[in-house]
């Protein structure tokens, strides 16, 4: 069953049937994380369940999320939106280490975990250690485990990826990408970042850099390093309030930025209504809309965090118009398949049907891209990574 039909059949639920129960029994639920405030429950059911924000006795809600700097600060936004819409419970976070915070020898474009930062979060979501897990949306497979689905995607950050000058190119008078000489080096975690501007500026090293954006600052600040600037995402730095160091947001004429970034995504267990309950107050409509077709675009190309694929949409609110743009690149930049799509959605058709549109429209982008080649790109990718074993 495609995504798409999946959607569909959820259609299928009475308007009464709760959150739990719709996403208990759709495939959409457990397979892609798609879940809409339409199977949100608000009014009491036979069981004892329901948690009114502003009625309900008190409890504790505790939020899983990975342990760096800009992770806490992610879930503290979250942990006070939260608390603000629903001042009769309360909620802590729990910190935790992924693989991916451990595994920083290896580039990860050659890495074939698709959970690469969130496996470990997932665990103790399902074993019930926490109750809702913080991720950033880039970072979640499309894909999620059974039992488990997307609450809630928050209001998106700027999601372009952003130019972070070392201080000694900042001196020479460098201010873009544009204007970094033959010989500078640039250095990214992201294939993705790699792929395209390396066809664009060929005349630019780029450098694999691993580890928190503290990490990474720490050597471009290196007076011996290799550095001349680092290519990371604005919505990061602009949470940790480091927009001082953003010398340059690249446009989407330059490179489309990755799946989900800027965006803060809320996953819990699908069949916990309460959650559910107080985590639709948090999903923002239209980056719910924009990253739904996203996600199905790298889902339709079995793709990752770790891929070559970048993307960008937008969303008219006038005259209900979506539009993706993507593409997927060789890891050397010497082909790019690229394309767009969009289609205009019918304004008094229900929010889940927005979503399944969404849906198909990032499908019919990845389906163009694989009818000029992307699929033997991302194959070729595929058989060169290193597969880690738990």
């Amino acid at each position: 069953m495609t995504a798409t039909s999946s959607a569909r059949a959820e259609l299928q639920h009475p308007p009464s049937v709760t959150a739990a129960a719709a996403a208990a029994t759709s495939p959409l639920s457990h397979n892609t994380g798609l879940s809409t405030p339409e199977f949100t429950p608000t009014t009491t059911t036979a069981t004892a369940n329901n948690h009114n924000a502003n009625t309900s006795p008190e409890r504790h809600f505790v939020i899983g999320t990975r342990k760096s700097q800009l992770a806490m600060v992610q879930a503290k936004e979250v942990q006070a939106a939260l608390a603000k819409s629903h001042p009769t419970h309360t909620f802590t976070i729990h910190g935790m280490t992924t693989k991916g915070d451990k595994v920083l020898d290896t580039a990860l474009s050659k890495i074939g975990s698709k959970s690469l930062f969130t496996k470990e979060l997932e665990v103790a979501l399902a074993d019930g250690t926490v109750d809702i897990v913080v991720h950033s949306l880039k970072d979640l497979q499309t894909v999620l485990p059974n039992g488990m689905i997307l609450g809630a995607v928050m209001t998106r950050e700027d999601p372009r990826d952003a130019l972070v000058l070392s201080q000694r190119a900042i001196a020479q008078g460098l201010t873009t990408i544009e204007s970094l000489p033959p010989g500078s080096v640039v250095g990214s975690s992201s294939v993705r970042r790699i792929a395209q501007l390396k066809r664009r500026f060929p005349h630019i090293t780029f450098l694999d850099v691993r580890g928190n954006l503290n990490t990474r600052l720490s050597k471009l600040d290196d007076p011996s390093g290799p550095y001349t600037a680092l290519l990371l995402a604005y919505a990061g730095l602009h949470r940790l309030g480091w927009n001082n160091r953003i010398s340059h947001v690249l446009p989407p004429t330059t490179i489309l930025h990755a799946v989900g970034q800027g965006a803060l995504g809320i996953e819990c267990r699908a069949a916990d209504a309460a959650t559910l309950d107080i985590l639709a107050s948090l999903d923002h409509t239209e980056t719910r809309l924009r990253c739904t077709a996203e996600r199905a675009f790298m889902r339709f190309l079995e793709g990752g965090c770790s891929v070559p694929l970048g993307v960008w949409t937008e969303f008219d609110p006038e005259t209900h118009a979506l539009r993706i743009e993507g593409n997927v690149s060789k890891v050397d930049g010497s082909v790019e398949i690229k394309d767009e799509v969009a289609v205009t959605l019918d304004p008094s058709a229900s929010h889940l049907a927005h979503l399944v549109a969404a849906e198909q429209l990032g499908e019919r982008l990845a389906q163009a891209l694989v009818d000029r080649g992307a699929r033997e790109i991302l194959d070729e990718i595929k058989r060169q990574r290193v597969v880690l074993v738990d």
